[in-house]
């Protein structure tokens, strides 16, 4: 990394990513709607650290199309394998769901699903008109695989009109083949140009750090996101999901993560959310500005 970061034993953990356990009469209420009604969150089955705050301000993460990804990148704990049958009554249940828990802001993501023409595309589009039904007063930001660049696809999403589009490039230009291992960096920046060409209002990225990157390489990927007409940027710690993960490479410092705010404010982003606890939806509300 860059010499404002810190090489530390994967074994331990800086200070700085240790995580308060989420308090608060919302949190509890919201908890008990999720238990109550089995309702599938991205926030609760990913162990989000910043699910207290999230679900304090009324927003959460909803992940559709089931729990099994056709790819097997190296960062993400989600299974690999052959997904199962698209449940066509799905959009349905994530609308009740966010009624349910009355969410004001909900960010929708997935797996990815190569083994489907669509990619799965024709089930984003109906799960955010359903919301929209169900939920007339809520937003939406929907976190978008790359649908291997497959242009009427994106346009399914693009045709129900969010509030918000994101896609992740999720880490500089050379590691992306051995971190996204199906997916390509430029493709993933094709993708998010082709989002903001079409007229969407607001598109967004996130990158993970601490997988062995540089300061420069860092510095070149917000560019190259900025060259795309990316509004929003996301940077946040890598941690690894399990053994059979990347590993951490190293821990990044607070400083180093507001340096990268501060080059990401001057390079024009109209928001940069960079932290060690930082991840994807963190703060999504706040970026409908």
């Amino acid at each position: 990394m860059s010499n404002n970061s810190v090489i530390i034993p994967r074994t331990k953990k800086p200070e700085w990513l240790r995580v308060k356990l989420p308090v608060g009469k919302k949190y509890t209420e919201l908890r008990g709607i999720v238990e109550k009604y089995k309702l599938n969150t991205i926030c609760t089955s990913g162990s989000c650290p910043n699910m207290g705050e999230c679900w304090g301000e009324g927003t959460a993460t909803f992940m559709i199309l089931g729990n099994i990804c056709t790819r097997s990148c190296g960062f993400c704990g989600v299974k690999t394998g052959k997904p199962e049958s698209v449940e066509w009554d799905e959009p349905e249940k994530i609308a009740r769901s966010i009624n349910l828990m009355n969410i004001k802001h909900a960010v929708i993501t997935s797996v990815d699903r190569d083994d489907l023409k669509d990619g799965g595309s024709i089930i984003w589009a109906e799960t955010i008109e359903a919301i929209r039904r169900a939920n007339p007063n809520t937003t939406l930001e929907t976190l978008i695989p790359d649908f291997r660049g497959i242009k009427r696809n994106i346009d399914r999403v693009i045709e129900v009109t969010p509030e918000i589009i994101s896609h992740n490039i999720e880490t500089v230009r050379r590691l992306t083949r051995e971190v996204r291992i199906q997916a390509k960096y430029d493709r993933s920046l094709e993708v998010l140009k082709y989002i903001k060409e079409s007229g969407q209002r607001r598109t967004k990225s996130g990158i993970m750090l601490g997988l062995g990157e540089t300061e420069n390489e860092v510095i070149e990927s917000l560019q190259d996101l900025k060259n795309a007409d990316v509004d929003i940027v996301t940077i946040g710690q890598y941690l690894q999901p399990s053994k059979k993960h990347l590993p951490v490479h190293d821990f990044i410092k607070p400083e180093q993560f507001n340096k990268y705010k501060k080059i990401g404010l001057e390079l024009g982003f109209k928001y940069v959310e960079s932290g060690a606890l930082v991840r994807s939806s963190y703060r999504a509300h706040k970026h409908l500005v």
